[in-house]
């Protein structure tokens, strides 16, 4: 059943809401605040490459109290196991059986810290659970529930003893983007409140979490002219034929763009997406699938670059599609 303009409105209120709750404790950074839920709305995931510091876990928690959901944190390491983060079963003496102890991944919002600085075996631990929500131990399935987004983190500065994510790993963050330093005028207020260590905690929920999954499937309903859908194709094409493209945007990446402009379109207030929502989040959602050839890369090229060439190479459509 399709939008309807009331509908619309609501979630547009509601998304303001939740952006101007969670920003009380990251001020000053309402469009990465905006892309994060576009992710959780949209059942994706999000990926911050960010310096130390620029409050990340706050981030998590707060979307987390905002949300009347639960928070976990997971700091990475290389001796990280994948039972450390998914569960493991342990034998209960007691019932004469195995029963099985969930891990961190069971939580409304999961912050992976320096995702990069585990092993491969236990990034791949992530993978089937940011895919389908369910996590496998032992043969039996086990669901994580909804909503359910993983924030994972990487340090772009330091890169000693750490392992670069697959190909395959990164196509699974709908959303990469960044935190990055508070404006001066941001960052003074944050200093004249230095005596608050716990802003996130402070947060209240201000809507519970079946809300947020009824908000979710409300997303796929919003119509997309096939003009749109073939804008979103031929970017997706463009960033494969580029000369600097090793591989460009996958199936899957066109998918999550498909998602994520709905879910865009809706927290505007409309039952409709544009052109303009596609170019808002081509580069959010599309760049780090992109794997640039090396030595265009180390030419300097980025998969921001080459995302950019296909969005002024490619002409947005001017009517529907007949």
């Amino acid at each position: 059943m399709p939008v309807t303009p009331e509908q619309a409105q609501w979630f547009a209120d509601a998304f303001d809401k939740l952006v101007a709750n969670v920003d009380q404790a990251i001020l000053g950074k309402r469009h990465v605040l905006k892309l994060v839920l576009t992710a959780m709305l949209s059942d994706g995931h999000v990926l911050l490459e960010d310096v130390p510091g620029t409050g990340k876990t706050v981030l998590a928690k707060a979307l987390a109290n905002t949300i009347e959901g639960t928070h976990s944190r997971v700091q990475f390491t290389p001796d990280l196991l994948p039972s450390d983060v998914t569960g493991v079963t342990i034998w209960d003496q007691a019932e004469s059986r195995f029963v099985f102890h969930p891990g961190p991944i069971f939580a409304s919002v999961v912050l992976a810290d320096e995702i990069n600085r585990a092993s491969p075996k236990t990034q791949s631990a992530l993978l089937e659970v940011m895919e389908e929500g369910v996590v496998t131990v032992d043969g039996e399935g086990h669901s994580v529930g909804r909503p359910f987004m993983v924030i994972a983190t990487q340090n772009p500065v330091e890169q000693a003893g750490t392992y670069s994510l697959p190909e395959a790993q990164l196509d699974r963050f709908l959303i990469k983007t960044s935190l990055g330093y508070p404006d001066h005028a941001t960052a003074v207020e944050l200093l004249m409140d230095s005596g608050n260590r716990a802003r996130a905690a402070k947060i209240t929920p201000i809507i519970a979490s079946d809300v947020i999954a009824t908000m979710a499937a409300l997303t796929s309903e919003v119509h997309a002219d096939p003009s749109i859908m073939d804008y979103v194709s031929h970017l997706a094409t463009a960033t494969r034929n580029d000369k600097d493209a090793a591989l460009g945007v996958s199936m899957r990446g066109a998918l999550a763009l498909a998602r994520a402009v709905r879910t865009w379109a809706i927290a505007a207030g409309r039952t409709f997406v544009t052109p303009d929502d596609v170019t808002d989040l081509a580069v959010p959602v599309l760049a780090h699938r992109i794997m640039v050839d090396p030595e265009a890369e180390f030419a300097g090229v980025t998969g921001e670059q080459i995302v950019e060439r296909a969005l002024a190479t490619v002409a947005p459509p001017a009517s529907r599609a007949a």
